[in-house]
C-alpha cells in the first residue's frame, strides 16, 4: 500500500511563489499584476502559508478596487486564514469603511467567529472603531431592505 499524497505535498514551490505574488499584488493595490497572475492560471483564492488570500490582503489594506475585482471574479468572501479571520475581520480591524460595506453587500458573513471567538464587529469595537459599527449596520440594513437574508 502506497502512502497517499498529503495536501501540502501537492503544493509545489512554484505554486507557493505564485500565491505570494498574488497576495503582494493585492496588498500593494496592483490590479494589473493581479490580473496578469490570474490570466496565467493562478487561482484568485490561492492561500499563503498563513492561510491568507488576495481578498484578505486587499481588505486589510483598504484596496477597494482590488476588493471589487476579486468579488466580481467570485472569490470566497468568507475564506478563513490560520487565525480564522475573514477578509471582513481584517477590513473592520483596519477601519476600511467602504471595503466593509462592499464585502457585506456582496454577502460576507458578519457573524463568523475567529480563533479568539470574535466577530468582525467585535474586532472593530476592540480597536475603538465605532464608525465601523455604523457602516456594518448600514450595510446590513440595506441588505435587509432588499430582502436578503443576512448571516
Amino acid at each position: 500500500m502506497g502512502a497517499e499524497a498529503t495536501p501540502a505535498a501537492e503544493i509545489s514551490p512554484e505554486m507557493v511563489e505564485q500565491a505570494e505574488a498574488l497576495l503582494e499584488a493585492a496588498r500593494y493595490d496592483d490590479l494589473e499584476d493581479l490580473k496578469g497572475l490570474a490570466s496565467g492560471g493562478v487561482s484568485l483564492d490561492a492561500k499563503d502559508s498563513q492561510g491568507r488570500t488576495a481578498l484578505h490582503m486587499a481588505a486589510a489594506n483598504g484596496n477597494h478596487g482590488i476588493v471589487e475585482y476579486l468579488i466580481s471574479k467570485g472569490v470566497d468572501l468568507n475564506a478563513l486564514n490560520d487565525e480564522k479571520n475573514t477578509p471582513l475581520h481584517w477590513a473592520c480591524l483596519n477601519g476600511h469603511i467602504e471595503v466593509v460595506k462592499t464585502l457585506i453587500l456582496a454577502g460576507a458573513n458578519v457573524s463568523t467567529l475567529n480563533s479568539h471567538e470574535r466577530t468582525p464587529i467585535d474586532e472593530a469595537l476592540s480597536k475603538g472603531k465605532m464608525d465601523m459599527l455604523d457602516a456594518i449596520n448600514a450595510a446590513v440594513a440595506q441588505l435587509e431592505l432588499a430582502g436578503a437574508n443576512v448571516s
